[in-house]
């Protein structure tokens, strides 16, 4: 009791100052009013991606440039979350054909490397970082494939933004400066082989803070090359090869000829409707499914009578998400390799089925965990109408910790969410695509595009999405509200990569959540509690269709920028 009084003093203090701006219009929680304009939209976590992006649509480029464009320059500039070592996912509105399409560029396991391998190392669980988390960076072939379906202007062009960053400079933000400073020293302590030649030498021998020039010319070659020679010179030619040298030479197994194999998949995204909308995901290996399903659960609920942040809403939201991951935990995975049975997850009949297991308490169920992550979003839209809503990330930051040498970019871990416990549908498996967080999201109505949008934050995505479209659709909030309204996250219980405890979990609360929420939420046994920098970080464009205009939206939890024209 001693311990919880002061906690509770300190969150009602948080709260009662949570919002410092005096605003006229809108919700009191909104940080600024939507970006509105006619011709095109970007919406990145970086300003100075954003206005790349713009350029490339003013220039006469479409929003597949743009967004490619947009995302060379973030592997720049926030090293911390994304870049070509990682994967990357796409959700396409076009708008010649009038259709979704969706992209799934993740990468697959080490062919070489076995299961055998780990038990006999006596490994439980795969490394977070090192060379044996390392699998087939996918980013770099889904740009060529999105370019090669619906771009325009030559990779050269589209490059070239992030080139002359690279070789320059550009100031380093507040946040991306933060992180930074954090995790390179990390990286540097493990004795990881390449670190400081890549981020701190050619930045004169140190880590630049806010405000500070960084470079990256190695990357900047690197961008050269494949602007000049395509794909097969990352997936087949020198830095392929560069790739399975360095990793083979630090005890690991992706090989070059792992990256010649590589391929991205076209997919059809799946969706459910949620009063009146068609909300669209991508099937698994990504967890974008589990949005739905909580989705799914809570429209047998009249939120019309249900305050937003109050402790029901709250509690609902909790119970359905621990009852999506419970199904995340036990079916979610490459679907090369396991039959997930997505149309019956998504079904009336499941979903009805689950929800009878809600009640007026907190519901004990294994509801699934794995990490907070970082990541990159970033959504653009054009004057023909295509939308592309995009994300792309190394996880755990930066990622594994191996930094090929003089390329310029460090190599995803992403194989560490594989499990090793034998008979699981995402256990580790030769050339398999693990399970994977990141997810874009979309949004129709009545066969029209409506809001492209995603949420930033590993474990936290699928909550994002649902907390994001319930604001919209449930809360009548605009698209800059939606984004800016106060987080909620549920932790614990059971992940994919093969542990279970089954209990209550912990629901983590932004400052902006009422104290009688929480104490609400307390009388029905759930367990509350706070933390930083795990509620996402949210990028939107919203179409009208009746007025022709685009909205856009950014937010504060990052350094966004939504910019049209």
């Amino acid at each position: 009791m001693k311990t919880i009084i002061p906690f509770l003093i300190t969150l009602l203090f948080i709260t009662y100052f949570s919002n410092a701006q005096d605003r006229i219009t809108g919700k009191s929680f909104a940080t600024r009013s939507e970006v509105l304009a006619q011709n095109g939209m970007v919406a990145t976590s970086h300003p100075l991606a954003t206005q790349i992006g713009l350029d490339i649509l003013k220039n006469g480029g479409n929003a597949i440039d743009a967004a490619i464009a947009a995302n060379a320059a973030l592997g720049l500039m926030e090293p911390t979350g994304c870049g070509i070592g990682g994967d990357l996912f796409a959700i396409v509105w076009d708008g010649k054909t009038e259709k979704l399409y969706g992209l799934n560029a993740s990468g697959r396991s080490p062919k070489k490397l076995t299961l055998d391998y780990f038990e006999e190392q006596g490994l439980e669980k795969i490394p977070s970082h090192g060379p044996l988390p390392v699998s087939v960076p996918g980013a770099l072939d889904g740009w060529f494939e999105l370019h090669e379906k619906f771009g325009s202007k030559p990779m050269s062009e589209i490059l070239a933004p992030a080139i002359d960053y690279a070789q320059n400079g550009f100031p380093l933000t507040e946040l991306i400066a933060w992180y930074m400073n954090k995790t390179v020293p990390f990286f540097e302590s493990k004795g990881f082989p390449n670190i400081k030649d890549t981020y701190i030498t050619q930045n004169g021998g140190k880590l630049p803070n806010e405000g500070e020039v960084y470079k990256n010319i190695y990357l900047a070659n690197t961008y050269k090359k494949i602007a000049e020679g395509g794909r097969d010179v990352f997936y087949k030619g020198e830095i392929a090869k560069a790739i399975g040298k360095f990793i083979k030479d630090q005890g690991g197994f992706l090989s070059s000829k792992d990256l010649a194999s590589h391929k991205s998949e076209w997919v059809e995204p799946v969706s459910i409707n949620y009063r009146g909308y068609d909300v669209w995901e991508l099937p698994p290996n990504g967890q974008g499914i589990a949005a739905l399903q909580i989705l799914k659960i809570l429209e047998g609920y009249d939120f019309s009578n249900i305050k937003f942040g109050s402790s029901e809403h709250l509690h609902l939201f909790t119970e359905a998400k621990k009852l999506a991951f419970e199904d995340r935990a036990r079916y979610y995975a490459d679907m090369d390799f396991s039959e997930v049975p997505v149309e019956y997850l998504l079904s009336d009949d499941y979903a009805n089925s689950r929800r009878t297991l809600i009640g007026e308490f907190a519901g004990k169920y294994s509801a699934g965990e794995i990490s907070a992550g970082e990541t990159i979003y970033l959504t653009v839209a054009d004057d023909e109408g295509t939308m592309v809503s995009l994300i792309q990330s190394n996880y755990r930051g930066m990622g594994s910790g191996m930094a090929p040498p003089k390329l310029g970019f460090m190599l995803q871990d992403r194989g560490e969410l594989f499990s090793l416990k034998e008979g699981q549908p995402n256990t580790y498996e030769p050339g398999k695509r693990p399970f994977h967080t990141i997810i874009p999201a979309f949004v129709t109505k009545d066969g029209k595009p409506f809001v492209s949008f995603g949420v930033m934050g590993g474990d936290f995505q699928p909550m994002g999405h649902s907390q994001i479209v319930m604001n919209l659709i449930d809360f009548g909030m605009n698209l800059q509200e939606a984004g800016d309204a106060p987080r909620w996250d549920h932790t614990g219980g059971a992940s994919p990569t093969g542990e279970i405890t089954v209990n209550k979990g912990l629901i983590r609360v932004e400052s902006g959540i009422p104290y009688n929420s929480i104490r609400g939420l307390m009388d029905k046994g759930h367990q509350i509690g706070i933390a930083r920098g795990i509620y996402g970080g949210y990028q939107a464009i919203l179409w009208d269709d009746e007025n022709k205009v685009y909205h856009g939206a950014s937010e504060s939890r990052k350094d966004g920028q939504a910019a049209g024209y």
